[in-house]
């Protein structure tokens, strides 16, 4: 199986980020000792996005090709706001308002307690399109409590943008289009594992079990005790 894109400038896109993952060495393949997310999930596989902040010409590769694929998919004038996602949304959202010449605004994890405006920092007025930036998203929920947080006070929140996403987890896409949200990115696991074709950068038994995984992430979590369904996911991330 392989990744699907919206056209070839997508695919391009896709393998490009991929390859400046793995060079700079964000992309981790744990098959023997797998990652548990917030949702409960059981990974092989791991990103760390936040490692793209330390090189600059990495980043701006990737910020590059961010707003491109905002402007191709959502329009160059259709925001008004860039909002990033407390906290590794936020140079991400600011780099790509900067990009963007749009106004910058990030908003919190939880309420800070007070004013009408209690999860958002900077100036988002009633009414305005906001882009949500992080940095990657696993099955979608922090996306979904983010956007509620926007219009809440008054915002349009109807696109979201990270550079990566799993792509494998159940009703992820689904969940933010029932809250009607639009999930856009630059790669998934498919488009890593195809950059792997090129060059050796992990084991051959390591890529045998990430392959085991994506095509059948909900078996791989329930045997190695995580979560066995985007349900179950749903409820411990609720807590």
């Amino acid at each position: 199986m392989t990744a699907l894109h919206a056209s070839d400038w997508d695919r391009d896109a896709a393998l490009t980020t991929a390859r400046i993952l793995l060079e700079i060495k964000a992309i981790n393949f744990r098959p023997e000792e797998p990652y548990t997310f917030t949702s409960g999930w059981k990974s092989p596989v791991y990103i760390d996005c936040r490692k793209i902040i330390s090189f600059p010409r990495a980043r701006n590769r990737i910020m590059e090709l961010g707003v491109e694929k905002i402007g191709r998919h959502v329009g160059y004038e259709s925001i008004d706001v860039v909002v990033g996602g407390e906290t590794a949304g936020i140079p991400f959202g600011a780099w790509i308002a900067d990009r963007m010449m749009a106004p910058m605004a990030y908003v919190r994890k939880k309420p800070k307690g007070f004013g009408r405006n209690a999860q958002i920092e900077g100036e988002v007025p009633v009414g305005q399109r906001t882009l949500l930036v992080e940095d990657l998203t696993t099955d979608g929920g922090s996306k979904i409590r983010f956007a509620n947080a926007l219009r809440e006070a008054g915002a349009v929140c109807e696109h979201t943008f990270v550079v990566f996403f799993y792509g494998v987890f159940p009703g992820s896409f689904e969940k933010m289009k029932e809250m009607g949200l639009n999930l856009h990115h630059l790669c998934t696991w498919w488009d890593v594992l195809e950059v792997c074709r090129e060059k050796p950068y992990f084991s051959e038994a390591a890529l045998k079990e990430v392959r085991k995984f994506l095509e059948d992430p909900v078996t791989w979590s329930a045997s190695h005790g995580g979560v066995a369904s985007a349900d179950e996911a749903k409820l411990k991330d609720a807590v």
